[in-house]
């Protein structure tokens, strides 16, 4: 079913309120149909990196969905950088998408990593934005050649989790079209999504939700993108205006809440009901692209997909140090396997895209398999205190081993949806352990899980270093094989590890009440470390192999305004096979101050056998040397000879040479970068964001508003009783009051504004009831309880 006369004649063919009907969801994972014109509902799922469909749809489960792989988190796949893989695990995800009926897989999220703290960066792919948005339309194609939607996610300027729902974050233009957006616009060039979800933030004063400039005229009339638009669960301030703006789909949808909204703004000429009739139009042709995941009778290999799970593992595994080529391990020894995490395995992040793995490797019993182990706990699982006894128990073990296996990271409760980390730092039992293991075995290799940059007090202490990420139901024995040598391991970081969080370009930047500032505007990541010459503890890139590779014969051929061919010969001179990954900057050495010092605009991973060698080729459109030209409103490039750097990482700049590139723009205007560990200037963000910036301070009492966060509230008594009421209801299904579901709805009850209590209890508290709280919070208490007497008549 596509945009046809066909469609046309069934868009005529509604009522109005089956038109309204289709604008929201039915529950919680479920939309409308209109049976009586053979229009079925359909069914959407989380997750990035795995499915996760609940066993019921009206209302959410975390813990209760149905087994499926659970493949690295979105982080490891980055770090693979390798498009065809990811494409293979985006084919897996929609084949077992499509044998659960479910017509949409909500994934994936490609949001900027602007700073490692974010407590979702394990859901996200990389701090920039061409990897990211690579990595993302590869891993749309593969769900959707399995008839399954992609919903690329969340759009826009989502990278935090505090505040998440209300926060407005203040980006200028050319910030957002060069890191932002660009990742979006890769993805979607690449990869055609069937949805976009909008984010909950505010962008630049406008919720998401009802952005029309970022819905419209930049995802639709720019991008060329013809799918639907759905919001994030709970996202949506004003219906009217989204749908105006071009949201197509509120979610979740309980009894119709704004189904009337939307029916009384046609009928009072507010909403034109062709604005109407464009949405029902595209979610027909929804209908239509996925009509193969509702047809039935289709299942999937559940080892092949665990198989592939292990290969994405391997293949995103960094070596980040191997002093003396301690790795890979030979075989005999006598091997102490240190860790809880080795035998209760981090290996996802925490929830939403939370998965139920049909099966589950753990290091140790591979580990098993391959040598002579021992082993010994070293910390509590859920606990960050040091435990003495097994402290001294590790110590041992470690002081009567030949090598040391040290399994440490961070707990669910650092990294999970809807909070953000406070610091970088390991839990203190895992950073204690590390130390006293060290200072006993010289010979001991640290394998890390987490989903972000950490830092790592002991680096110069221990001689290797292995950043396993979260790697899935296969990565325990996957990164096993790695550290003896059975697999490579064939990762590079896809973000910046610092040496600490101090000297993060955002670290001491305004994250709320109201907005978040984004005053280091295009000098993200890499971008600032590399243009400030700040030290960092990896860079951008980097990752070690366990063969050696070289580069030679760098040339460039450019014709007129077409691409620039970057070629380079890479030749195995180790004794093992292996693969690199061919990485392309460009730096225009003009721009000081104007641009970043480099940017990625090109990579190409490459498998060599010993002494093999290779030319690869890395394609540079005009696009790679260009700036976005706010006042012109254009993409501009500034003529003149930029310099190609060809590398291992940002830092480890194997070759350049030089393209002469002809202009057809201005010079980019300058935005100095302070001095590492300074920070940036207000007044300076004000100038490069076009206009004054608002006041950043929270609501006061009187002046609240629906969007006004509960939190900011809970002088009213009104709010205090809300939020105990509901978190009485949590603990009906919460039963770890230390679990990362329990800190997710404790930062939920604390950061969720009044308008969010439709979704909270599932469209019970409608806008009627929730503008009469509003009146009683706000101290008008007359006008309150009329409001409230005249919702609970309706």
């Amino acid at each position: 079913m596509t945009a046809t006369a066909g469609t046309d004649q069934l868009v005529a063919s509604m009522t109005l309120a089956e038109k309204a009907a289709l604008c929201a969801g039915r529950d919680f994972w479920s939309l409308h149909g209109v049976p009586r014109l053979g229009v079925p509902g359909i069914l959407v799922s989380d997750g990035p990196y795995g499915l996760r469909k609940e066993h019921a749809t009206e209302q959410v489960q975390l813990g209760d969905s149905v087994p499926a792989t659970c493949f690295p988190t979105s982080v490891g796949m980055a770090s693979t950088w390798d498009p065809e893989l990811i494409e293979q695990v985006g084919r897996a995800l929609g084949a077992e998408a499509r044998a659960e009926g479910v017509s949409v897989l909500l994934g994936p999220g490609v949001n900027i990593k602007r700073t490692p703290l974010c407590g979702r960066n394990f859901e996200y792919y990389s701090e920039d934005p061409l990897l990211a948005g690579r990595m993302g339309a590869a891993w749309i194609r593969g769900v959707q050649s399995q008839g399954v939607g992609a919903s690329l996610k969340h759009f826009a300027a989502n990278n935090q989790e505090q505040r998440r729902f209300s926060v407005d974050a203040l980006v200028d233009e050319r910030a957002l079209r060069e890191v932002y957006l660009a990742a979006f616009e890769t993805a979607i060039a690449g990869g055609a999504p069937w949805t976009v979800m909008c984010a909950y933030n505010r962008l630049n004063g406008v919720y998401a939700s009802e952005h029309e400039w970022l819905l419209t005229r930049v995802l639709r009339d720019e991008w060329g993108f013809d799918g639907i638009v759905v919001s994030d669960w709970g996202a949506v301030n004003e219906r009217i205006d989204g749908l105006t703006a071009g949201l197509d789909v509120e979610m979740p949808g309980f009894g119709g809440h704004h189904d009337q909204l939307i029916i009384d703004a046609v009928n009072n000429g507010v909403l034109p009901v062709d604005v109407l009739d464009r949405t029902v139009a595209r979610f027909l042709t929804l209908i239509g692209r996925t009509a193969e995941a509702r047809a039935g009778g289709h299942a999937y290999d559940r080892d092949a997909h665990h198989a592939l799970a292990g290969q994405v593992a391997a293949e995103g595994t960094v070596l980040l140090k191997n002093d003396g080529a301690l790795l890979p391990l030979a075989a005999g020894g006598r091997i102490a396997v240190v860790g809880a995490f080795a035998k209760q395995p981090r290996f996802q992040g925490a929830g939403s895209a939370h998965i139920n793995p049909h099966r589950l490797d753990d290091a140790f019993t591979r580990l098993s398999e391959l040598a002579e182990v021992t082993y010994a706990p070293g910390y509590r699982r859920d606990s960050d205190e040091t435990d003495a006894a097994l402290l001294a128990e590790a110590v041992a073990a470690a002081r009567d081993a030949d090598t040391v296996l040290l399994y440490v990271g961070l707990t669910e409760s650092y990294e999970t949806e809807g909070l953000d980390r406070t610091h970088l730092r390991l839990p203190a039992s895992h950073d204690t352990l590390v130390a006293a293991v060290a200072a006993a075995n010289p010979r001991t290799v640290v394998v890390l899980h987490n989903g972000a940059p950490v830092e790592l007090p002991w680096h110069a202490d221990v001689p290797a270093i292995v950043e396993a990420y979260l790697g899935g139901q296969a990565g325990g024995s996957a990164v096993a094989d790695v550290l003896f040598g059975l697999s490579e391991p064939g990762g590079r970081l896809a973000e910046t590890f610092p040496h600490r969080w101090a000297d993060n370009p955002v670290h001491a930047l305004p994250t709320g009440p109201r907005q978040a500032e984004y005053r280091e505007s295009v000098f993200v990541g890499y971008r600032y470390y590399d243009t400030a010459g700040a030290d960092v503890r990896f860079p951008f890139g980097h990752g070690l192999s366990y063969t050696s590779f070289a580069y030679a014969d760098v040339t460039v051929t450019a014709t007129g305004t077409g691409p620039v061919e970057v070629t380079v010969t890479v030749t195995n001179t180790g004794e093992r096979p292996g693969s690199e990954v061919v990485q392309v900057y460009v730096h225009h050495p003009a721009a000081a101050g104007a641009r970043p010092e480099q940017e990625l605009k090109g990579f190409a991973k490459v498998r060599l056998a010993p002494g093999e060698s290779r030319t690869v080729t890395v394609s540079l459109d005009r696009r790679a040397f260009a700036w976005y030209d706010v006042a012109g409103a254009t993409w501009a490039v500034t003529g003149g000879r930029y310099e190609i750097r060809v590398g291992a990482s940002s830092r480890d700049i194997r070759a350049t040479t030089i393209v002469d590139v002809t202009g057809d723009g201005p010079a980019a205007p300058a935005y100095p970068v302070p001095a590492a560990g300074r920070q940036w200037d207000r007044d300076r963000f004000a100038v490069v964001f076009g206009r004054p910036l608002p006041d950043n301070t929270p609501d006061r009492p009187g002046a609240f508003t629906l969007n006004t966060p509960l939190d900011d509230m809970r002088s009213s008594p009104v709010t205090r009783l809300l939020q105990a009421f509901a978190r009485r209801q949590a603990r009906g299904f919460v039963k770890d009051p230390k679990s990362p579901m329990a800190l997710l709805i404790g930062a939920m009850l604390e950061e969720m504004p009044l308008r969010m209590l439709s979704m909270m209890s599932r469209g019970k508290v409608g806008r009627p009831v929730q503008e009469g709280l509003l009146d009683l919070v706000n101290g008008r208490r007359l006008s309150g309880l009329r409001r409230l007497v005249r919702a609970r008549r309706r």
